[in-house]
């Protein structure tokens, strides 16, 4: 297999763990395989950088001297609010020759400025999606996933997301024992696939500011298999289901329904991962009723069926 250059453009104000985390990942393969990436560091001029946090970071080049990567990975961090023009022009000339194009968290924001994400589906930090979307209407954005992958394009969520992107594409060029390998090293789980959410649904959603909303979504959080029908559920809040949808989704930004889905996915998904319970038995605990009313759920939000999900993402402790 050829050697692989990977490029980690570095600016001020980057967020540190955008470069660290991937990094780390891909000089891991590199020790469990070596010869299979050449890791540089570049920033405009070549000179220093100093992190969000306050770390200096000291690049390996200047970004005019570094040949065309085969990988060219665009972390995030407060420095990509208000961007140098001069590095969106480096961006806009270099990133369509890279064979492979990353970014980490809000790094989606310099490659849209550079104009690389148009026609594109991808994703970032979910405080930023908005905005992305906003000031480049050209570009799909997904505020759900951890990462997406579009053809030669990868985008991640917010940082720690970056490591999970990382092992997908090590996967990809060395294979899934390689990819498992260094997550033991690194002491994460190999277990979040790319499209699984930025956060839980009680996260995902807001807090409603009335009591008899938040309890109903505490209700629904700890009773996924109960009637969560919009008329039971106005009925726990002694209003009536109009008034208790339109409430609901004025408070905690999302409808009733679209709420009780997340939760009853995510409460598969931990006893997926986390017990040895029958699909059957899973589909009912949370609120399914059949294990072909879970399986669709599961295909429609994360693109595998239960026991594919169970068997690519529990960890082997627990088998």
């Amino acid at each position: 297999m050829p050697q692989r250059t990977l490029l980690f453009v570095l600016f001020d104000g980057v967020q540190s763990l955008d470069v660290t985390g991937p990094l780390e990942v891909f000089n891991g393969a590199e020790t469990h395989t070596p010869g299979t990436y050449r890791i540089r560091t570049a920033s405009l001029d070549g000179g220093p950088v100093r992190t969000s946090s306050g770390l200096t970071l000291v690049p390996d080049e200047a970004l005019k001297e570094v040949p065309d990567p085969h990988t060219l990975l665009v972390p995030g961090g407060q420095g990509t609010r208000g961007s140098d023009p001069l590095l969106t022009e480096w961006l806009r000339t270099h990133g369509p020759r890279a064979r492979r194009l990353v970014s980490v968290c809000t790094g989606a924001i310099l490659l849209a400025e550079a104009g690389l994400l148009d026609g594109r589906r991808v994703t970032t930090h979910w405080a930023y999606c908005e905005k992305l979307a906003r000031d480049h209407p050209a570009v799909e954005v997904d505020p759900d996933p951890i990462y997406v992958r579009d053809g030669h394009v990868s985008t991640s969520a917010g940082v720690t997301s970056g490591i999970d992107l990382a092992l997908a594409l090590v996967e990809d060029d060395l294979g899934r024992q390689a990819a498992l390998a260094i997550a033991r090293h690194l002491v994460v789980f190999l277990r979040r696939p790319g499209n699984q959410a930025q956060f839980s649904a009680q996260l995902a959603a807001q807090t409603a500011q009335r009591d008899p909303l938040r309890e109903v979504q505490q209700w629904i959080t700890e009773y996924p298999a109960g009637d969560l029908t919009v008329e039971a559920l106005a009925a726990r809040a002694s209003l009536s289901p109009r008034h208790f949808a339109r409430a609901f989704q004025a408070e905690t930004g999302m409808t009733p329904g679209r709420f009780v889905d997340r939760v009853r996915l995510e409460h598969a998904r931990r006893l997926l991962e986390d017990t040895g319970d029958g699909i059957e038995e899973i589909s009912r605990a949370s609120g399914y009723g059949t294990p072909e009313a879970m399986r669709r759920a599961f295909v429609r939000a994360l693109g595998t069926a239960p026991a594919e999900y169970r068997r690519r993402f529990r960890p082997a402790s627990a088998h």
